[in-house]
């Protein structure tokens, strides 16, 4: 449809529900479902009450807790190190963590938040692994 063809006060209503931050979308999901019986469409398509659901699905994708990868491909010399800093980490016993090291890529610490896993990532690469976070 063209703006033309669009009612002002429809045009009006969508650019406030455009404009909604993530928890006025919550909201508004929230108010449509308790007094009108409006759910969101499960396929998130269609017209109509699609716009909030969809703006509100985005909290949920945003990434809160991240996971601490051990990647393969270190320097051999420097497995004793790694393996040290993964039992310190992880809370594992020498041949629990030496196994852990040698069967990397392995998650060696999972739902941290961002600051904690970019200092388990940093810890992990002073001693010479290689890590990433996901």
């Amino acid at each position: 449809m063209a703006d033309t063809a669009v009612a002002p006060e429809i045009k009006d209503l969508g650019d406030k529900i455009a404009k909604l931050t993530i928890i006025q979308a919550v909201a508004l999901k929230d108010y449509l479902k308790s007094e009108y019986k409006i759910e969101p469409a499960a396929g998130g398509g269609g017209g109509g009450g699609g716009a909030a659901p969809a703006a509100a699905a985005e909290p949920v994708a945003a990434q809160t807790e991240f996971s601490v990868i051990l990647e393969a491909g270190f320097d051999a010399a420097k497995k004793i190190g790694i393996i040290k800093v993964v039992r310190e980490i992880a809370g594992l016993g020498l041949a629990e963590a030496k196994a852990f090291v040698e069967g990397a890529p392995k998650a060696v610490k999972e739902a941290v938040e961002r600051p904690a896993a970019e200092k388990i990532k940093k810890s992990l690469e002073d001693a010479g692994a290689k890590a990433t976070i996901k």
